[in-house]
């Protein structure tokens, strides 16, 4: 057979079609992100309480035969108010301990104790810390004065950390009521998923990689987010009835370790001993010390039945995804980046243990 001539000129002009056609998409893509990425860790988060709390509203739409809209705003308006009541006085809390910490120090009646004599045995930074401190309990404002950039910069950082925390407790109000709407329109969005899960990875796999991936966010918003959020409002609600100085932001420590995988208690123990220390063990301060023991504890419980229920998520990943979440996005990304990036996780070990099935060979010909 003689080969067919290749045209060129058409080659060349499909090529070009397509390089075009490519360019164009690139661009729209390129403009469509810029737009949405304002939007995109509010959308994300509200994505992740819809899908978490769509189970609920499944549950209330089957008992009491209302609309979805309806049990939506229900869900919403509810919890709105249970959560409003433990950050408003945590967020009091904060707020006073920083004022008490500025009038403080603006009426010198801060004062720091001479450093133990075993400090200066520490070894590398034994002499100069004694040093230092020994300064800084001699001759407190001189010291100030002499690093008075240096703690200028810190409070100013300390200060707007403290100002996006305000805004994250803000921004996930409105994450709730975004996801009121989501949960509105469940069943449409569930099929949106499916479709575009299908049209990624075939209609094969595209309900399963819809369902795991609902999984993975249900399993790592209830089981680690959660848990640590319900601990830092049982604990923290403690420390303010209590008045323990900086009950707000030993509140977000406790959040930051039930996030990050780590014993409450290593907050917890401290606090029980301080308040020991200087009230002495009364009837007020024991019940305070348990209080607060079991609810540094509550994670245990708590654990097995909602973490359980889903998929094996290593913790280094759910560790990586909050440190990285806040550093890159703040007290948002603290608690986005666990849920995204165990997604991916999972996501990504799907596609390595999902190999084609190898051809029968066939014999030879007869």
């Amino acid at each position: 057979m003689v080969p067919t001539p290749i045209n060129e000129k058409a080659l060349t002009r499909t090529l070009l079609d397509v390089l075009i056609r490519a360019g164009l998409i690139t661009v729209l893509v390129l403009f469509c992100f810029e737009i949405f990425r304002p939007f995109r860790d509010l959308m994300l988060w509200s994505l992740i309480l819809a899908i978490t709390l769509y189970p609920l509203q499944t549950r209330l739409m089957r008992r009491g035969g209302h609309k979805p809209g309806h049990v939506a705003t229900l869900l919403v308006l509810a919890a709105i108010v249970i959560l409003m009541v433990p950050i408003y006085l945590l967020g009091t809390s904060i707020a006073d301990s920083v004022e008490r910490a500025m009038v403080l120090v603006k009426g010198g009646a801060f004062h720091v104790p001479p450093p133990n004599a075993a400090v200066a045995d520490w070894p590398l930074v034994g002499k100069p810390l004694t040093e230092l401190w020994l300064q800084a309990s001699t001759n407190l404002p001189d010291l100030t004065a002499k690093y008075l950039p240096q703690i200028k910069h810190f409070s100013l950082g300390l200060l707007s950390k403290l100002a996006g925390v305000g805004m994250g407790f803000l921004m996930f109000i409105f994450a709730l009521i975004i996801a009121g709407v989501f949960m509105a329109y469940g069943e449409g969005g569930s099929r949106s998923a499916v479709q575009i899960a299908a049209r990624v990875s075939g209609p094969a796999k595209g309900p399963k990689i819809a369902e795991l991936c609902t999984a993975t966010i249900r399993a790592v918003a209830l089981g680690v987010v959660g848990i640590a959020f319900i601990q830092m409002l049982l604990v923290g609600l403690g420390f303010v009835f209590k008045g323990v100085p900086g009950a707000g932001l030993l509140a977000l420590a406790v959040l930051l370790l039930g996030i990050m995988q780590l014993p409450v208690t290593l907050i917890t123990l401290p606090v029980i001993a301080f308040v020991l220390t200087t009230e002495g063990a009364s009837t007020g301060t024991i019940i305070f010390s348990i209080y607060v023991f079991v609810a540094g504890l509550v994670d245990n419980v708590l654990k097995p039945l909602l973490l359980g229920r889903g998929v094996d998520v290593p913790m280094p990943v759910i560790l990586i995804g909050a440190l990285g979440g806040m550093v890159s996005n703040g007290i948002i990304g603290l608690f986005v980046g666990p849920v995204v990036l165990a997604v991916g996780y999972q996501l990504f070990w799907q596609w390595v243990q999902d190999r084609p099935e190898p051809e029968p060979q066939q014999g030879p010909l007869p």
